[in-house]
């Protein structure tokens, strides 16, 4: 089994959600916040989600506060405001630190099989996105200005 699912995760509902739920699915993997310049993107990545979910594609959305304090809700507020605001109806998971001595193990491992700008040290700023294909191998990361329509081609390649 790939070591991608032996993580789990807390939704923002308090629901463990092991990452092998996920085996045969396509993902994209990204660190959110609510009040960044980025936010918008949310919007794009529920219409990813939508247009493949039935072929076997999710995203899994990790609201982080480590940027510019962009985060500041608690689990009731940020689930509140992605459902109001942009209709986000694909799975939202508690709130985690991606970089440093407290990053979720999850995040540690995405950056170490896709460094960045900062290498393996972690993530430069929120929207983050890691791919991963069926088989849960990290296959690219895309950084905070690069769009979710801007991925069609990559995710439809590994559906």
């Amino acid at each position: 089994m790939n070591p991608i699912y032996s993580f789990s995760a807390e939704t923002l509902g308090g629901e463990t959600v092991g990452m092998d739920s996920y085996q045969g699915k396509v993902l994209l993997i990204v660190n959110t916040a609510s009040e960044c310049g980025f936010t918008p993107q949310y919007k794009g990545l529920q219409e990813l989600y939508e247009r493949y979910a039935d072929r076997g594609f999710a995203v899994l959305g990790f609201p982080c506060n480590q940027f510019g304090k962009q985060e500041p809700g608690d689990a009731a507020q940020i689930g509140s405001f992605c459902e109001q605001n942009y209709g986000v109806t694909f799975p939202m998971f508690e709130k985690i630190d991606v970089n440093g001595a407290n990053a979720h193990p999850l995040f540690r491992y995405l950056t170490e099989e896709a460094p960045g700008v900062l290498g393996t040290e972690g993530i430069k700023w929120n929207f983050t996105k890691f791919l991963v294909d069926k088989e849960g191998n990290v296959i690219t990361r895309f950084g905070s200005v690069t769009k979710p329509d801007a991925l069609s081609s990559d995710i439809e390649k590994l559906l």
